[in-house]
């Protein structure tokens, strides 16, 4: 198993707050990311929700003025909120009421992510967890603002071969539909979360999804040291989930989370990909394969020019719109719970002053 440092426990990262340890995984979904979650949500110390994306909201931050202001912060509060109540996946027995939350952290450090902790904090508390878990892989982009709103912050940096990643995600609505654009993705995410590691060694564990799908039992034991929380057989037993059974029914994106991983799907990306694909993304990846220990299949020495990235932009753009139209076909319960988070997103684009 590829780790960056030796494992430290959350003692010699923790403050003396009695809240639950802030834990953010990373770097990039469809990694293996709910396969971990569910399982180790098996655990009363661990906590970790459907996670919010918050992402896709960072584009209407800016809108919202100076947060400085009581008004525009609590407008913001609000807006949070909602966004976890047009979730997917609902959080069990969780309703938050935005006066109480702005009240409650007015005083901080004002963001949108002190106001997205609060949600996830709050929600670990519910559930008496030590630690508590956001599964929103992008939030990679926010760690240093993250780490100053909580310096006890740990990070699970999940590592997945590239070529696998990307088959994986050219089939998921959330990312492009072309393997250069998202190999590219994979490349960024990647270098961010080794800027984490640099700096803050100590509160980085990283893990390859290879090495859970050979010994799921090895890799949990050293997550859950990490966390210092205690190990329990139940988490190789994902029949246990009910939430895991919940989502495999929800999207063709999670069918697989209520099984046990198949050891052959790691090289499945052969089938699913020409080799042209492949020597893209082991041209642009390869230093991190070669850094976790992924094989070459290829020179990897290929250069993409401005014209091959214009075209998979336009190829990815076609995909997305005919995959809108497969899923509305194909699953309507998941295309309408989608629709309807891309619609309050889209109705907070309106309703929100231009000139902020």
């Amino acid at each position: 198993m590829a780790e960056t440092h030796s494992v430290t426990s959350v003692q010699k990262v923790a403050t003396a707050s009695k809240r639950p340890t802030p834990v953010l995984m990373i770097p990039l979904r469809r990694c293996g990311s709910h396969a971990l979650r569910l399982r180790l949500n098996n655990s009363e110390e661990f906590y970790s929700p459907y996670p919010l994306h918050i992402v896709d909201f960072m584009p209407l931050v800016p809108r919202y003025g100076n947060l400085d202001d009581d008004e525009n912060y609590f407008r913001l509060v609000v807006d949070v909120v909602g966004l976890q109540a047009a979730s997917m996946v609902k959080w069990k027995d969780m309703v938050f009421d935005p006066v109480d939350v702005f009240e409650s952290i007015k005083d901080d450090k004002r963001s949108v992510h002190r106001i997205l902790w609060e949600l996830l904090l709050r929600t670990g508390e519910h559930h008496h967890a030590s630690i508590v878990m956001d599964k929103s892989l992008d939030s990679v982009h926010y760690a240093e603002e993250l780490l100053q709103l909580f310096p006890n912050m740990l990070f699970l940096n999940v590592v997945r071969d590239p070529r696998a990643q990307v088959a994986s995600m050219n089939k998921a609505i959330i990312h492009d539909y072309d393997s250069t654009l998202n190999a590219m993705a994979w490349l960024e995410a990647h270098q961010l979360s080794r800027e984490i590691i640099q700096r803050h060694p100590d509160q980085v564990l990283t893990i390859r999804y290879e090495d859970f799908l050979s010994n799921q039992e090895t890799v949990l034991r050293a997550i859950c040291k990490f966390f210092d929380i205690t190990f329990l057989p139940e988490m190789l037993d994902v029949t246990r989930s009910a939430e895991a059974q919940q989502i495999s029914h929800m999207s063709a994106l999670w069918e697989t989370n209520r099984f046990p991983p198949v050891m052959a799907n790691k090289d499945k990306f052969k089938q699913q990909l020409s080799m042209r694909e492949i020597e893209v993304i082991e041209s642009l990846t390869k230093e991190f394969m070669q850094l976790y220990g992924y094989e070459l299949m290829t020179d990897a020495n290929l250069e993409l020019s401005q014209e091959v990235l214009a075209s998979a932009k336009e190829k990815s753009s076609k995909g997305r719109e005919v995959a809108w139209d497969t899923l509305k076909h194909d699953n309507y319960k998941d295309y309408v719970l989608r629709r309807f988070r891309a619609d309050y997103l889209a109705g907070l684009n309106q309703r929100l002053p231009m000139h902020a």
